[in-house]
C-alpha cells in the first residue's frame, strides 16, 4: 500500500489491482473504493465519514491529479479509473463464473449492459432515490444485502455509493465484492461520453467534463477542486491531519 494524504492506496499494475478484486468476490464481505480529488476533499473537511473510507478493503486511485501530486512526494501512486476496472472486470474470463449485481442503473440501462454482455449472469436491483438514514434507504440496504451476487456494482453517486457499501457490512452482508463506481455503466452504455483519450493521457479529464457541463461542473472543478492543493500542502508537506 501507498499512504498518500491519509489514505492507503493500492499498489500494483491493472491486471494486478484487478486480481484483487476479483479475488474478494467469494471472499468474506468487503468493498472497493475508487478516491478521486472531490472524494479526498469532501473526507478531508468531514463532508464524507472516514469510517466509511477506512472501512473499504481497497482503495484504488481514480485521479490522474492526485497521481501527480504524489510524485511531488517521490511516491507512484497507480492510477485505476473506477470505470476502467469496471470494464476490465465484465471483459474478464474470470466473471463468467460469478454473479454480478448492478445498483443504480434503470432497468433500460441495465437491459442495454446485459445485451452487451450476453454471456455474464448479471442481476438488477432496484436503486430508488434514496436519502441516507431514511426508512427507504434502510430497506434497499437490506434487499441488497440478502440478494444474490458474488460482485455489486454501486453506481450511484458520491457519496452515496460508498454509505451504501459500508452499510451492507452493517447489514450482516457476509461475502462477496461491493465497488463503488459511480457513472462506469452509464460509460459503457453509451448514456454518457469519456473524455477522449488525448485529454485523460494529459490528466485533463476533468477539463473535458467542464466544457462538456459547465453548470453542473463549474463549482466542483472551479471553485472547490482547488482546495486539493491545500490539503496536500497540510497533510504530506506539514504533516497535520485532518
Amino acid at each position: 500500500m501507498t499512504r498518500f494524504m491519509t489514505l492507503d492506496f493500492a499498489e500494483g499494475d491493472r491486471p494486478a489491482m484487478l486480481d484483487r478484486v476479483l479475488g474478494m468476490a467469494r471472499a468474506p464481505y468487503g468493498y472497493v473504493v475508487t478516491p478521486n480529488v472531490d472524494h479526498v476533499i469532501k473526507l478531508m473537511d468531514g463532508r464524507v465519514s472516514r469510517d466509511v473510507y477506512e472501512g473499504a478493503d481497497l482503495k484504488i486511485c481514480d485521479s490522474r491529479i492526485l497521481a501527480h501530486l504524489a510524485r511531488l512526494r517521490g511516491m507512484a501512486l497507480p492510477v485505476y479509473p473506477g470505470s476502467d476496472m469496471t470494464a476490465d472486470l465484465l471483459a474478464s474470463p474470470a466473471a463468467e463464473g460469478l454473479v454480478i449485481a448492478v445498483f443504480g442503473p434503470d432497468h433500460a440501462a441495465f437491459d442495454d449492459l446485459a445485451a452487451r454482455y450476453p454471456r455474464l449472469d448479471l442481476r438488477w436491483i432496484e436503486a430508488p432515490m434514496l436519502t441516507p438514514g431514511t426508512p427507504g434507504w434502510t430497506a434497499a440496504v437490506e434487499a441488497a444485502a440478502s440478494a444474490e451476487w458474488d460482485v455489486l456494482l454501486a453506481c450511484v453517486s458520491f457519496p452515496k455509493q460508498e454509505l451504501f457499501a459500508h452499510a451492507l457490512r452493517a447489514a450482516g452482508r457476509k461475502t462477496g465484492a461491493a465497488l463503488c463506481v459511480g457513472a462506469s455503466v452509464d460509460f459503457l452504455t453509451g448514456r454518457q461520453q469519456r473524455a477522449p483519450r488525448i485529454f485523460r493521457q494529459l490528466s485533463l479529464e476533468w477539463l473535458y467534463r467542464l466544457l462538456s457541463q459547465p453548470r453542473r461542473m463549474f463549482r466542483r472543478y472551479v471553485i472547490e477542486g482547488p482546495a486539493i492543493f491545500g490539503w496536500f500542502v497540510k497533510t504530506e508537506v506539514l504533516g497535520s491531519r485532518p
